[in-house]
């Protein structure tokens, strides 16, 4: 298989470079997965402009699909990355731990995270239990769209690094 390696600013567009130079301000580095997506001169605006976009799902709800997604998917980079991220979003460890483990103590999170697992683990199919547990905790058919959105947009990102390996950047994620 082809050996990935991350791409540096000056090995991608202008555009690109334009987008590290503002990622390195925002973050202190750039990510090695977002720089991957570098390889595409169109992708990581793509990507970042789809990422941040809108969303009926609060930043918390938003960790926790993207924690579980990257479970079910086996992806160490974005366990990782979404680990850091879900603490600077008020989950403890513990908390972390158990949405990795597909449930959370809160009832509405647990169906969230529930659903989210579900929906990974069964290719855009989900049990009917589920479904109706998630709109019975008080979701609307606007959040099961944007959670539909937010599994893809964590599944690409997981793909890419399952398929890439590149390096991990964040503290890696303990084995569970």
């Amino acid at each position: 298989m082809k050996n990935f390696t991350v791409p540096t600013r000056e090995q991608v567009g202008t555009t690109n470079q334009g987008i590290f130079d503002t990622l390195h301000k925002a973050l202190g580095f750039v990510p090695n997965l977002y720089a991957t997506i570098a390889y595409s001169e169109n992708g990581l605006a793509k990507y970042l402009a789809y990422q941040n976009s809108k969303t009926s799902l609060s930043n918390k709800e938003k960790e926790a699909v993207n924690l579980v997604v990257s479970q079910v998917n086996n992806c160490v980079y974005c366990q990782s990355a979404h680990i850091v991220i879900g603490k600077m979003n008020g989950f403890t460890d513990e908390q972390l731990t158990d949405i990795r483990k597909g449930k959370a103590t809160d009832a509405k999170l647990n169906a969230l995270v529930q659903l989210a697992e579900s929906i990974t683990k069964n290719r855009g199919n989900a049990d009917a239990f589920l479904v109706d547990n998630f709109y019975a905790q008080g979701y609307t058919n606007e959040n099961l769209v944007d959670l539909i959105l937010q599994v893809s947009d964590k599944t690409a990102m997981n793909y890419l690094h399952n398929l890439t390996k590149v390096p991990v950047d964040f503290p890696l994620a303990p084995a569970l």
